[in-house]
């Protein structure tokens, strides 16, 4: 995986940890291109439209928050599970919720992780570069959708 650029959606609403998101991307090791939307429906219409006029080019990993508007996360995540071409994508959420329901619900819906977000910003950039480090290093992830 990490011979080519990973393709990664971020979904997140809060320009915050956009910023410290792309930050800790930006100084990994592995290539990477990430697409940003901010609401739930916008990454739902991305999809859609890149499955259609560009499949090949479908993100390698979500990174998908769940308090977002317009359609929150538990939403986006059964969306994409229930979507054939999108279900093997890898969706981690990662979120500030640590409620019991929120955690069953991302996984009853197959979230492939669940991260509450550190408040610590070195520990926020720690965790967001562990994430990296793992589902592109670690993990074989397909090479198709």
């Amino acid at each position: 995986m990490s011979k080519r650029m990973a393709k990664i959606l971020l979904v997140e609403d809060n320009e915050g940890d956009i910023v410290l998101t792309m930050e800790a991307l930006m100084e990994s090791q592995i290539p990477n291109e990430v697409i940003i939307k901010k609401d739930g429906e916008a990454a739902i219409s991305y999809l859609r439209e890149l499955k259609l006029s560009q499949p090949n080019q479908l993100p390698d990993l979500i990174l998908l928050d769940i308090n977002l508007p317009k359609m929150n996360g538990h939403e986006v995540l059964t969306e994409i599970k229930s979507d054939p071409k999108l279900k093997k994508t890898p969706i981690i959420v990662l979120t500030t919720s640590s409620s019991e329901n929120d955690i069953q619900d991302a996984y009853s819906n197959h979230a492939n992780c669940y991260i509450t977000k550190p408040v610590d910003v070195n520990d926020f950039l720690r965790v967001t570069s562990k994430i990296e480090e793992f589902w592109f290093n670690v993990v074989k992830l397909p090479t198709s959708h």
